[in-house]
């Protein structure tokens, strides 16, 4: 990922390369001998040295830092997912919305439209400070692609891990009319097959967005007197009455703020479940289908869909009510699937108690995780499952 590089260190950059560029000029080798390996390796750096330099100008990347709070974290220390997620999005939310107002015409906000499965390699704890980087990797018509790392640093002993990669899309909205959707201005990619690799993946979301739409009129309903071990025991729900803190220029819902409430219900879930400490391992594709405005009442539920040996699957929904406008009805607004890990004083991921589905929906949701899970696996393992 290409990152900014402040002046001072483009300039020793550029004399470090500029004397390899003078020994290849001035060399005093034997007759015969090649150095144009030389000459190639100079020639490749300073490009990617003017590449670097070219895109902090251009807005193309960020990055963003701050250290690690106690609010950040659950009792073990551990910074919450959702903190996390957060972060990212900001991060996403501030490129994006720079880039669609780069040129003359129509001022507008990005919003988000969509976040990629994004794993947490490494859990980040309290005093560390994360550093997020975020990219520009594709410009559609009406979309753009944000890819964002994230690395944690331990000021004490100077350590840096990477702690996530994301990827976000966004769509530029006018701030005359919230639903009109503006042009985004196209970035010059490096290769032509940057290019194709890009719309490749914009075509891949696309087509997952519109299957999720299925799910819309799923509820989560509460059950009286639950089992241990079942889904109605451990699904929870939050209300949430958003307002002006919670929302862009818009006015209608940050999607970090979103992301991280989805995680805070998500990390309930799962803890009612097997009661010890528990971390977000990963997230599956967040899908925002409609904008949440401000002054709506919003619910987010969340249930245990799946657990294998040492992991949970729970899929939260995000449901907007417009208590202030009676002429639009109750409506969908995001959903995605989070997984969980339960870790032992050591910090160690241990065995979780299995999910018991009692219903046929239930049951139905339980292989359908297991499906997921199962894809995943062989993915992380190279040998990806044919589809059906």
């Amino acid at each position: 990922m290409l990152c900014p590089m402040s002046g001072m260190k483009l300039l020793v950059w550029t004399l470090r390369l500029w004397e390899v560029g003078r020994q290849v000029a001035f060399s005093s080798l034997p007759p015969g001998q090649e150095c144009s390996g030389l000459r190639k390796t100079f020639w490749a750096a300073m490009r990617a040295v003017k590449t670097r330099a070219d895109h902090q100008k251009l807005g193309h990347c960020i990055t963003m830092g701050r250290i690690m709070r106690p609010d950040d974290a659950n009792v073990a220390g551990n910074v919450h997912g959702g903190t996390i997620l957060k972060m990212i999005e900001e991060a996403g939310a501030i490129i994006s919305t720079r880039h669609c107002n780069s040129q003359n015409g129509e001022r507008c906000v990005a919003a988000l439209a969509r976040v990629e499965r994004t794993d947490f390699l490494s859990p980040m704890c309290i005093g560390e400070v994360a550093h997020v980087s975020a990219e520009i990797t594709y410009t559609s018509k009406h979309s753009v692609e944000v890819q964002v790392h994230v690395m944690s640093e331990n000021i004490l002993t100077g350590t840096k891990k990477l702690t996530n990669k994301a990827t976000l899309w966004y769509v530029p909205l006018s701030l005359k009319n919230v639903d009109k959707v503006l042009e985004v201005p196209p970035i010059v990619y490096l290769r032509q097959e940057q290019e194709e690799e890009g719309r490749k993946r914009y075509e891949a979301q696309k087509l997952e967005r519109m299957e999720t739409k299925w799910r819309n009129g799923d509820i989560v309903q509460p059950v009286l007197n639950p089992e241990p071990n079942t889904v109605s025991y451990s699904q929870s729900s939050l209300i949430h009455l958003v307002g002006p803190s919670d929302c862009t220029l818009h006015g209608f819902v940050h999607g970090g703020v979103t992301m991280k409430l989805m995680d805070e219900v998500a990390g309930i879930v799962a803890a009612r479940h097997c009661k010890t400490n528990i971390v977000t391992a990963s997230v599956d594709a967040i899908n925002f289908h409609d904008k949440i405005r401000k002054g709506c009442v919003i619910t987010i539920s969340g249930r245990m869909t799946f657990t294998s040996n040492k992991s949970m699957e729970i899929e939260v929904l995000v449901d907007a009510d417009p208590v202030v406008d009676n002429s639009q009805k109750r409506y969908r607004a995001a959903s995605a699937f989070f997984t969980y890990v339960s870790l032992n004083q050591e910090g160690k991921p241990m065995p979780v108690p299995q999910l018991v589905p009692e219903t046929e929906d239930e049951k139905k949701r339980f292989e359908e995780g297991k499906g997921r899970y199962l894809q995943m696996k062989a993915k992380r393992q190279g040998h990806t499952e044919p589809q059906p």
